[in-house]
């Protein structure tokens, strides 16, 4: 296993540069703004530790200035009465803007976070232009309906009854550290499309590309309190936009305990939320399988973005005819990969996000030894000043364990053998969550009979984790409610409204 060199040997452009130098603010009510207490928080380097930038860190006060402003912008502003059209144009417009600056973006992201950046660029800020763009064509396309009222108490009344969309006011989005322009984009463009305003808490960890998006929204002339970005840790600024009496809607992407704490105090306002949390999606292996392709989708299902993805998938259960094969074959991708800075281009595994990241995977691994697994690949920290861990493949594994039964977030994925296809599925199904799930197989016909058995949001066949902004994606069981993307997003912005005019 290589590692790679370190960030410093890889040139950044200019305008990457000129946005890590210069102080960063909070976008607040159309302006940027230090936090009330003037304490900053650090944003380190994942790949070498070393100190990146310094953010605002707000806390409840910031917070009530952010929603007082979304309040204006829904209730006085220009936004709510905006035609729809020009909602529309104004969402392409930001679209434009992310894709005519996406390498910069791409920069910022892999320095922040630790991604490759041409994973960055080619997912992360192509799926975000996207998701403003199909958005954006929403925006004139939300509609209710004319019903037929027929009333028995009132049996000579002529009534003109229908349905209108209306947006649900001002949204509270707390986004993740895994994919952060990503899933700024997948909170706010729908968010903006049904004409809601935002509070926009990107991660403690990677608020970066959130604050240059920032000055995206600005640049293309959205007006004042539409989208405010505050910058903070979880358990103050989260904490305070999640119960907060003037927020209308949570919409929450990150760890199904942060979710349930943030339904909890969400609750007592009654507050409209939507929570994608987290997941140990099974990953099922038929014997008909070519085992060189099993294999390399069985690697990328967990060792994408260093297995911090919410749908990767940790557990694969495969046919005992083809186990060693497979598992032979998915250990040996592990040990070929190139652990690096996400700036190197040749980088396969980066690092993760944060030293607590890695010593919660590290630990994870460690128990998963401790409870009787076999390592056939990986299973170590890398010694350097990144955060690193090898990808690693566990074997001799059952559900008793804990690498097994909950989230890890990390390149560590845990493989059983089956012997009939009933036994996988309720292995597959042995677990609280149920956010994603891949079969692979030729055998269409074991293919369609196991869709439906699967408890999970989404099943991918021959493929894992794909994403397209017209599909709707969310979770079953403790991973969540809702879903984000696709037509049924728009429900989950909107509130129906039902109207009845007696004309008789």
């Amino acid at each position: 296993m290589e590692t790679g060199n370190t960030p410093a040997e890889f040139p950044l452009l200019d305008a990457t540069r000129a946005f890590l130098a210069k102080p960063k603010k909070m976008l607040i009510g159309g302006e940027w703004s230090e936090a009330a207490t003037g304490r900053v928080l650090d944003v380190l380097n994942p790949a070498n530790a070393t100190l990146l930038a310094r953010v605002p860190e707000a806390d409840a006060t910031d917070v009530q200035q952010a929603v007082a402003a979304a309040r204006r912008a829904f209730d006085q502003g220009p936004w709510r009465s905006m035609k729809t059209t020009d909602r529309e144009r104004l969402l392409l417009k930001l679209a434009d803007l992310v894709e005519a600056n996406a390498r910069e973006l791409a920069e910022i992201e892999s320095l922040d976070n630790g991604k490759s950046v041409l994973v960055a660029q080619g997912l992360d800020v192509a799926m975000a232009a996207q998701c403003f763009r199909y958005m954006a064509g929403w925006a004139t396309k939300i509609e209710g309906s004319v019903i037929d009222a027929g009333i028995p108490y009132m049996p000579d009344s002529e009534v003109f009854s229908y349905t209108r969309k209306e947006p649900v006011g001002v949204v509270g989005a707390i986004i993740p550290w895994n994919f952060p322009l990503l899933m700024a984009a997948w909170k706010i463009a729908p968010a903006l499309a049904t004409g809601c305003t935002v509070v926009l808490k990107p991660a403690e960890d990677t608020p970066l590309s959130a604050l240059r998006l920032g000055e995206l929204i600005q640049e293309a002339g959205y007006p004042a309190g539409v989208v405010n970005i505050v910058t903070g840790y979880g358990h103050t600024a989260g904490a305070a936009l999640a119960s907060h009496p003037q927020i209308d809607k949570i919409a929450f992407t990150g760890s199904t305990q942060t979710g349930k704490l943030i339904g909890h105090a969400a609750l007592d306002n009654m507050t409209r939320m939507s929570l994608e949390l987290g997941g140990k999606s099974p990953v099922i292996v038929l014997p008909d399988v070519d085992v060189d392709r099993a294999a390399a989708g069985v690697a990328n299902a967990i060792f994408f973005n260093q297995g911090q993805v919410c749908t990767a998938g940790s557990r694969v259960y495969i046919h005992d005819k083809v186990f060693d094969q497979v598992i032979e074959g998915v250990a040996k991708i592990a040990q070929s990969m190139k652990l690096g800075p996400g700036m190197d281009p040749a980088t396969q595994i980066g690092p993760l996000v944060s030293a607590k990241q890695r010593e919660r995977v590290c630990g994870y691994i460690e128990s998963g030894f401790a409870e009787g697994a076999r390592g056939v690949a990986g299973g170590k920290r890398l010694e350097c000043p990144g955060y690193f861990v090898e990808p690693t493949v566990l074997v001799d594994t059952n559900h008793t364990m804990k690498v097994v039964r909950e989230e890890i977030f990390g390149p560590v994925l845990v493989a059983m053998p089956f012997s009939d296809i009933d036994t996988a599925v309720q292995l597959a199904n042995d677990t609280p969550y149920g956010l994603g799930a891949s079969i692979w197989s030729n055998d269409l016909s074991a293919i369609h009979k196991l869709i439906p058995r699967i408890h999970a949001g989404t099943v991918w066949v021959n493929c894992h984790s794909l994403l397209d902004n017209a599909l709707p994606f969310g979770g079953m069981k403790q991973s969540g409610f809702g879903r984000e993307l696709g037509r049924a997003v728009i429900d989950q912005y909107t509130e129906s409204k039902s109207v009845m005019m007696n004309y008789a």
